[in-house]
């Protein structure tokens, strides 16, 4: 009692001095001091707090001096202080940890020890520094608990500003030096507040005001500049904006615009209403002058005799204009070929069972291939080339650092109310999260297997967990309810004050999501959880087992969708195999939808094929028959004609090893199937005309008539299409190379099955039908069919023509022909190709992997939720290969964080491309291994580089410095590099590269170099497909600056997507090409085979613009430019060149049967024009047009996005588009534009021809005199 009575007095002394003062420093001058060494602890595990002495400074000993200039630098090397031997230890301890996390910086370094060292030990101490508050130790000493500190404003901003944006590995260091201050206030503010790691006791850093602090003076020391102009404290690039060399400005393609408009869509657009105006010019001055000169010839009639000359022809004496014009040339190249053709026919229809039993043999030959059938599902396999930069780079990543994690990732969301999107926070909610988070961590898989024996562990402890939960340790027993939200708060400002488990911080926009509208964590409408599992190559055990585990994880989190239901919440989630899975599911469910629309057409064609010699008339007066003229027979063989074309094109490939894609299996029967039931209408057609106009030949020479006639024909449509598709061979993408082989194949065998094996069965069919035989049951004899009617005879005859072929002959073609319609028909498809054209800057690149999905998917809500709620970007790394960075100078191609590091260094560039984050798409700072490195090696750092108990580089000569001259090099940096690399990563060493960096180098010990490592870093958030095409691009771009200012350096990009996006980097330029040339060969080889450059051109251009309207139909519908689209749009041109290359071969080689029916006064290319339409238009109605309606129309029900967008639209687009272009435009711009045309060697026959014309001529009701006039 006795001993205390004194402190008391002293204590109660002392506060009445202070409240006299406003302090405990009751004198402030220079030379005295505020603070002076140690008086103890507040409790057992406090620190030590410094005594209140405003006593004057003093002169150290020679080894507290020695001990105090080697901490704070050598101006301490005379002179009094303020602080004794006992503080220097704990300033020392202090000073050290920080020095782990700004040594990269001399400036920063040099301006935090001069604060704390100048607070420490300065002699003027109390001038600034003012004791607010002491208590009691536990022995009973008045310990300091708060104070103030007068520091002015130029020292703490410049303090501040050369270190905020000092690097700590990934991370900016003032994340741990202050707390993510923004500004110096708050900045000063954190390095004060009391707190566990940090200050002892309160500091406050009030702003300097005379009046309250009159007697003090701020501290006002000169600091340091990060860019200062002493070399030895200049800080480098990474750290300090003001030294990093000047990025050469990126050059945006801009992209032209008039108004709204793009100046091509504006240019496209101004052309053709010049072209209006010029078009109603010439009309109006063609309207005017025949009106002028038809009151002329009135006026010169009136003088004459009105009387009709009896030598005057009175315009009925020409019965049909048309034939006056007709060819009067052969073309010897078509007479090869319609010759050939001939023999061809002749040959199959005198040797048929041959014939089939030699196509079926090669057919099964070639479809013994199918041993070797394979499909193709790996993306990465189907969409980037095998010899490409990106599959390359892929393979060298995951060779070398293995597959990239799997991210198995769920959204806690709180949006199912009406209201709309809601804080997802409560403390009930964490409770339960918690709990749920608990239950997978002891989630079993099916083989035992745990998220601990399968997660991803950087510190060998603990798995990479990325949640909220973490910044409570896991554990709901630290989630207070009365403060958990101000806890939350605090760990969202400084994730490094709350660290999980695995010690990396956790962003707060990686665990929740939309609180930015208010700037408060707590109002986050999502929680955002993400599993880390490490992968294997695809194929191994461990991959296997992985993937099991992620079924349960799946199992366990659609229960919990449950649960969250009935609290009112939304769970979304995605596994590694989720997306898989689902693409499968959803291939299933398209395979039933393209049956389903195959056998519609099937169904179609074949009894479409089976009534083209169905009369009504016939049928009435005999309905047997309808049994022998039927050809459902004919056309089902017409169907397995084309399925044995894909089934011999998908072995012989198969065979050669090119695997089958889902694409080819889905697309290639609707291709084959447009151009071989067109092909067969064609042949069945005009067998028909044939067995009409010449009935009594042999069965062998009406088919040789008949395919002599159409196998040009089908060569000019076959070989055109086979050659445009197998340019896509040359195409490195293997979806698209693949498919254009298969294609090709196809096309070509069908073609050549057609004209053989489908020969042969017509003529076997016609046996049938003149034997009276039924059709389907050929045994079986239909002896009340009129054996007239079978063998093409007169009886009735003049019905064979049928219902569509009498509209055509008498209605559609006279009408399209008028001058009128002619040039409203020009007009109105200009219109439309000038649409086409401004609409394609309108189409987009990508394909958005929801489209992908199932309307049904769970993982739709869950794409949504990523976009709307995740704010990270993807990872990035730059990756270096077969570099040798054990030589000096490579490692300065490399560093940045070193006075020497190469102004354009790979850590440099990166730090200035952070910078520019809407150019760069870079949006962390880059974890850059050999900074990093060099830094665990400096001696100061004495829990780091330790060997053999002794501190590495300690007493070195060169000592450990910013120049990095004496580092190591060759063997030495290897063997210093395999320590670090070994080192684990904790509080002590922050800087050991076990936990961040032990896969993202290669050491190879043997030759001492490191042949691959890599420098990560993260794109800003990505949104949309352009912005993941634009993340791409701009990597490339940053990479190939780095290889070009670092000669002999070779860095490239690697992201887990940029194999999907690579394709995009070529792909217009790909389209164009494979479009181009398709349309430059059909160009050359319907000029050669048509004998007409002009009819050539003709048919390419309509071509031409049936694409460019697709093209423009895809901006409108909202279909992107990619792989898939690419491939459809080969598809359009091999099937518009089907649509139009039959009707340009009628108009050149005009059937004369046809042509003499004319009864109008149609002349040259008009009359052609029309003799085409009448002879094939039909069969392009129905054999194309109508048939490829039905199976698009059934598409239309498919559950698919990628069907219903890329298939359904594009498809749709195509019938309509080409089928327009094809009977509408394309007789019209003949008409006005078509070559000169020959005789059709197939109706040149000479005398008896002319008479067997006449014959079928005469068959024909005479129903035309009234009708057929223009």
């Amino acid at each position: 009692m006795r001993q205390l009575l004194p402190l008391l007095l002293l204590t109660l002394l002392a506060t009445a001095a202070a409240a006299e003062d406003g302090g405990w420093t009751t004198k402030h001058e220079k030379g005295r001091c505020a603070i002076k060494g140690q008086c103890g602890k507040q409790s057992f595990f406090g620190s030590d707090l410094p005594c209140p002495n405003n006593t004057l400074a003093e002169q150290p000993e020679d080894e507290m001096r020695q001990r105090l200039v080697n901490i704070c630098g050598q101006k301490w090397s005379e002179g009094p202080v303020c602080c004794q031997s006992d503080q220097l230890g704990a300033l020392t301890s202090n000073l050290k940890r920080a020095e782990t996390i700004i040594s990269s910086c001399p400036a920063c370094k040099d301006n935090f020890f001069n604060l704390f060292c100048t607070f420490t030990c300065s002699p003027d101490q109390s001038l600034f520094v003012n004791v607010t508050d002491i208590g009691t130790s536990t022995s009973k000493k008045p310990v300091i608990t708060e104070l103030d500190i007068l520091v002015s404003d130029d020292y703490g901003s410049g303090f501040y500003d050369s270190c905020k944006d000092v690097k700590f590995s990934t991370s900016n260091a003032m994340d741990f030096i202050g707390g993510g201050a923004k500004n110096y206030t708050a900045f000063l503010k954190f390095l004060g507040d009391k707190k566990f790691l940090g200050s002892p006791f309160q500091i406050n850093f009030p702003r300097p005001d005379e009046a309250e602090y009159e007697h003090m003076e701020a501290m006002d020391n000169v600091p340091k500049q990060c860019n200062d102009t002493d070399t030895s404290y200049r800080c480098s690039c990474v750290d300090c904006p003001a030294v990093c060399p000047e990025l050469p400005e990126v050059t945006e393609v801009k992209r032209c615009y008039v108004g709204a408009l793009p100046c091509f869509s504006f240019a496209v657009i101004l052309i053709y209403a010049v072209f209006i105006l010029l078009l109603v010019g010439a009309v109006s001055g063609h309207v005017a002058y025949q009106k002028h000169h038809q009151r002329k010839s009135e006026r010169l009639r009136l003088l004459q005799d009105a009387a009709p000359s009896d030598d005057e022809d009175e315009g009925d004496v020409v019965h049909n204009a048309g034939m006056m014009d007709r060819p009067q040339k052969n073309y010897y190249l078509n007479t090869v070929f319609d010759n050939a053709f001939s023999r061809l026919g002749s040959v199959c229809a005198r040797y048929p069972a041959i014939m089939i039993c030699v196509s079926i043999v090669i057919v099964g030959l070639l479809s013994l291939g199918w041993i070797n059938f394979a499909v193709e599902t790996d993306p990465v396999r189907l969409w980037v080339s095998p010899t490409s930069a990106a599959a390359d780079e892929k393979a060298f990543f995951d060779s070398n650092f293995g597959p990239f994690f799997r991210a198995e990732q769920a959204f806690l969301v709180n949006d199912t109310t009406s209201a709309g999107p809601a804080p997802v926070l409560s403390y009930d909610t964490l409770a339960w999260w918690f709990d749920v988070e608990n239950r997978v961590q002891r989630l079993m898989s099916a083989d035992g297997l745990t998220l601990d024996d399968v997660c991803f562990k950087p510190t060998e402890t603990a798995c990479v967990v990325q949640s909220l939960t973490g910044y409570f340790g896991g554990s709901f027993g630290n989630v207070s309810p009365r403060t958990w939200q101000k806890d939350l708060r605090d760990c969202t400002d400084s994730p490094v004050n709350c660290l999980p488990e695995f010690q990396q911080p956790l962003q707060k926009e990686m665990i929740l999501g939309g609180w930015e509208e208010t700037g408060d964590v707590i109002d986050s409408k999502a929680l955002i959880v993400t599993w880390v599992v490490n992968n294997y190559a695809e194929g191994t055990k461990e991959a296997e087992r992985a993937a099991i585990w992620e079924a349960s994880l799946k199992s366990t989190l659609q229960a919990v969708q449950g649960e969250a239901i009935d609290r009112g919440l939304r769970l979304s989630f995605s596994t590694e195999i989720s997306l898989e899975q689902e693409l499968n599911k959803s291939t299933n469910t398209d395979a039933k939808i393209v049956v389903i629309s195959y056998i519609i057409m099937f169904i179609y064609a074949s009894l479409a094929l089976g009534s083209t010699t169905l009369a009504a008339r016939s049928i009435l007066h005999n309905p047997a028959n309808a049994l022998v003229q039927s050809k459902f027979t004919l056309g089902v063989i017409g169907i397995v004609i084309v399925l044995m074309s894909v089934s011999a094109s998908v072995g012989l490939f198969s065979a050669v090893g090119i695997p089958v894609t889902l694409i080819i299996a889905e697309v290639i029967p609707f291709l084959v199937l447009a151009v071989g039931v067109d092909n067969i209408f064609l042949i069945v057609h005009e067998f028909e005309r044939v067995n009409t106009s010449h009935p009594d030949e042999a069965i062998e020479d009406r088919v040789a008539k008949a395919l002599g006639r159409m196998g040009p024909s089908i060569l000019l449509s076959a070989s055109t299409e086979t050659i445009a598709f197998a340019l896509g061979a040359a195409v490195g993408m293997p979806a698209v190379k693949n498919f254009a082989v298969y294609a090709a194949g196809a096309v070509f065998i069908n073609a050549v099955l057609q004209v053989t094996m489908f020969v042969s069965f017509l003529a076997l069919n016609q046996r049938r039908v003149e034997a009276s035989r039924a059709d389907c049951f050929p045994c079986i004899r239909v002896r009340r069919a009129d054996s007239a009617n079978a063998n093409g005879g007169q009886l009735f005859a003049s019905e064979d023509e049928g219902a569509l072929q009498k509209f055509i002959r008498k209605t559609y073609a006279p009408a399209l022909l008028g001058r009128s319609v002619k040039v409203m028909v020009v007009v109105i498809f200009l219109a439309l190709f000038t649409a086409g054209l401004a609409l394609i800057p309108k189409v987009s690149l990508g394909l958005d992997q929801r489209i992908a999905l199932p309307s049904d998917s769970y993982l739709i809500p869950y794409f949504n939720d990523l976009d709307a709620y995740f704010d990270t970007g993807p990872p990035v790394y730059f990756v270096t290969r077969k570099l040798n960075v054990t030589e000096r100078h490579r490692q300065q191609q490399l560093c940045g964080r070193f006075s020497t590091c190469n102004t354009f260094s790979l850590a440099n560039v990166l730090e200035q491309e952070r910078k520019r984050p809407e150019i760069s798409y870079i949006a962390e700072p880059a974890a850059s291994w050999i900074d990093d490195y060099f830094g665990w090696l400096n001696p100061m750092l004495e829990k780091c580089c330790v060997e053999n108990g002794k501190v590495c580089f300690e007493g070195r000569e060169p000592p450990w410095n910013v120049t990095l001259y004496g580092m190591p090099e060759g063997e030495e940096f290897i063997d210093y590099l395999q320590k670090w690399i070994e080192s684990p990563t904790g509080e002590e060493c922050p800087l050991a590269g076990k936990a961040q960096y032990g896969n993202a180098l290669v050491i190879d010990s043997e030759n001492k170099t490191i042949p691959a490592s890599h420098f990560r870093s993260s794109h800003s958030p990505l949104r949309s497909q352009s912005d993941f095409i634009d993340a791409y691009a701009s990597a490339r771009r940053i990479s190939d600056s780095i290889n070009e200012h670092n000669p002999g350096v070779e860095i490239f990009p690697y992201s887990k997507f940029y194999v999907f996006f690579d394709q995009y980097a070529s792909i217009v330029r790909l389209t164009v090409t494979l479009l181009g040339s398709a349309l430059a060969l059909i160009l050359i080889i319907s000029s050669i085979l048509l004998g007409s450059i002009w009819t050539g051109a003709v048919v390419t251009a309509t071509v031409i613009m049936i694409v460019v309207d697709i093209i423009g139909a895809m901006a409108v519908v909202g279909v992107s430019l990619n792989a898939l689209s690419l491939v459809n749009l080969v598809i359009c041109v091999g099937i518009g060149v089907e649509f139009c290359a039959h009707i340009a071969r009628a108009f050149m080689f005009p059937s004369r049967n046809v042509m003499e029916r004319g009864k109008n006064k149609f002349r040259g290319r008009d009359a052609r024009a029309w003799t085409a339409l009448v002879n094939v238009g039909g069969s392009v109605l129905s054999g194309i047009t109508i048939t490829k309606l039905l199976g698009v129309f059934v598409l239309a029900f498919t559950r698919s996005k990628i069907f219903e967008i890329y298939y359904f639209r594009i498809w749709l687009a195509l019938v309509i588009f080409a089928s327009t272009h094809a009977l509408i435009f394309l007789p019209v711009a003949l008409s006005f534009l078509g070559g000169d045309g020959y005789i059709d060697p197939g109706s040149d026959g000479g005398l008896e021809e002319d008479l067997a014309s006449r014959r079928y001529r005469g068959m024909l009701a005479d129903d035309d005199d009234d009708s057929d006039g223009y």
